[in-house]
């Protein structure tokens, strides 16, 4: 059992991280953010393998330096080898004052220690290079020690004197390269017993450093510079790209059925323009349905108070009065039901153009309309911000559901529970119910539960729910635990 609960709890871990939550719900939105992340992407990927190849580049080429360096060292002392000893002071003064050489030359009673610069990869590497192309030239037993120094904490002659404290002819034509100031190759050779051959040499542009540098600053310059170009010209395009789906969705949101309304203009890409011609030709159709549907109601109204007048007419010549009486009841009936079945295809047209409605102000004020007979037959409780639908049929939606309540459970008792998503309209009645079979069948036109059967037609539910479909929102009746019905009307904003 307890694997189970903590599989449990990590489920519901993941379950309560809402990755919807970051990402944008326009399509705008969502493409650039997906192009941004895959320009991100892109220029990683691009950027380590330039990089991998930069750095590889700058090391080929620092270990090339280095070992021309190296060859130059090994020339420089197995020249000073071949010298007699009374020769070599001679000629090392004779390099100083002409310049002959890239490396700072002295011969030393000891070796100098100097502080080294700190252990790289590249240092490691260039040293190991260095160390291998003498012992191959010089021969593995000489004693030999080589090191990276900064410029500042140079150290020559026998005194150790800095590189400052020396004449500008002597050593700073060699070992110093402005603004640069690259580190220092020392490598110090024991020539004979008590004597050192000093060798000091700057690394050569380009190859200066021995770190192991980042992202050069070109390259991020570049990646700065490229979104900051090409991110407006997409959001612009794809804004573009997007408007006519904006267009189609606030014609598909409001739906203007009138005659007078032009289609919408067909334009944009393939899809798009396929999807528009689309609307308008299903806008086309449900104008000519509607249409239609009026002027069969219209004939059928029309044609029905002729036969309705004669009968009426008749009725009036029957002497007996009871008969007359059902007759006269009879007639009225079918006259209701003709103009309860025209009533109700007003009420469920959508020609009625959307527009913001006060909704608890609309409620409250049928509240008051119930004041007169009883007060306190209709509450409403809450509060809600304006809502976006059609007035009319939004009123005669609440209105059937209030006077159901109000006709069938001698109570209503609304409630407003307003979001940022939807609107939700709870209708409460303390009635005594409905049973579970007849709750399927509540919405039906003319469908009138047992024992209401001369209290309406059955066509306000049937009403409502499809006000509140053509909204986008859902009807839903419940029996209350302590009696009643529980009806719940959904209206999201959108």
């Amino acid at each position: 059992m307890r694997p189970n609960s903590s599989g449990q709890s990590r489920k519901t871990s993941w379950r309560g991280f809402s990755f919807t939550r970051w990402f944008p719900s326009s399509l705008l939105g969502r493409v650039l953010l997906l192009t941004l992340l895959a320009m991100a992407g892109a220029q990683v990927i691009s950027s380590a393998a330039w990089i991998a190849t930069f750095r590889a580049q700058q090391v080929q080429g620092l270990v090339a330096t280095t070992r021309n360096l190296a060859q130059s060292a090994a020339a420089t002392a197995q020249f000073f080898n071949s010298l007699p000893l009374e020769y070599r002071h001679i000629v090392l003064d004779q390099l100083r004052d002409m310049g002959g050489t890239r490396f700072f030359v002295s011969l030393n009673d000891k070796r100098i220690n100097m502080a080294p610069l700190p252990d790289t990869e590249r240092k490691r590497l260039v040293t190991e290079e260095v160390e291998l192309v003498l012992r191959k030239r010089l021969g593995n037993q000489i004693n030999l020690h080589v090191e990276f120094v900064d410029p500042g904490n140079l150290r020559i002659l026998n005194t150790e004197l800095p590189l400052n404290a020396l004449p500008q002819s002597w050593a700073h034509y060699a070992l110093t390269l402005e603004p640069l100031n690259p580190p220092v190759l020392v490598t110090q050779f024991e020539v004979t017993d008590g004597e050192w051959l000093y060798l000091a040499a700057a690394l050569p542009a380009p190859y200066v450093s021995l770190e192991d540098e980042g992202i050069p600053g070109q390259q991020i310059l570049f990646l700065i510079v490229m979104t900051a170009i090409l991110f407006p010209v997409l959001a612009w395009l794809i804004r573009q790209q997007t408007r006519p789906l904006r267009k189609l969705a606030k014609a598909a949101r409001d739906l203007p059925l009138e005659d007078g309304q032009p289609p919408l203009a067909e334009q944009g890409s393939a899809e798009i323009l396929a999807v528009t011609r689309s609307f308008n030709t299903m806008r086309r159709r449900l104008q000519s349905y509607i249409s239609d549907r009026n002027q069969l109601f219209r004939a059928i109204s029309h044609d029905l108070k002729t036969p309705i007048t004669r009968l009426r007419l008749r009725v009036d010549l029957i002497d007996d009065d009871v008969m007359r009486e059902r007759l006269e009841a009879d007639l009225q009936e079918l006259e209701l039901l003709a103009k309860n079945a025209l009533q109700s295809m007003k009420d469920t047209d959508i020609h009625e153009n959307a527009e913001p409605v006060d909704v608890e102000r609309m409620l409250k004020g049928m509240a008051e309309a119930y004041q007169g007979d009883a007060p306190g037959r209709v509450m409403v409780y809450g509060h809600c911000r304006r809502y976006r639908g059609k007035p009319l049929a939004l009123k005669r939606c609440f209105g059937n559901l209030v006077d159901n309540a109000v006709k069938y459970g001698h109570k209503a008792l609304v409630r407003l529970e307003d979001g940022p998503g939807r609107l939700v309209i709870h209708v409460e009645d303390e009635g005594p119910g409905v049973s579970e079979d007849q709750l399927a069948r509540i919405f039906e036109p003319y469908y009138r539960l047992d024992g209401n059967q001369r209290q309406g037609f059955g066509l306000g539910l049937g009403i409502a729910r499809n006000i509140a479909q053509s909204h986008g929102g859902e009807l839903e009746i419940s029996n209350r635990p302590e009696g009643g019905l529980h009806v719940t009307l959904t209206l999201p904003r959108h």
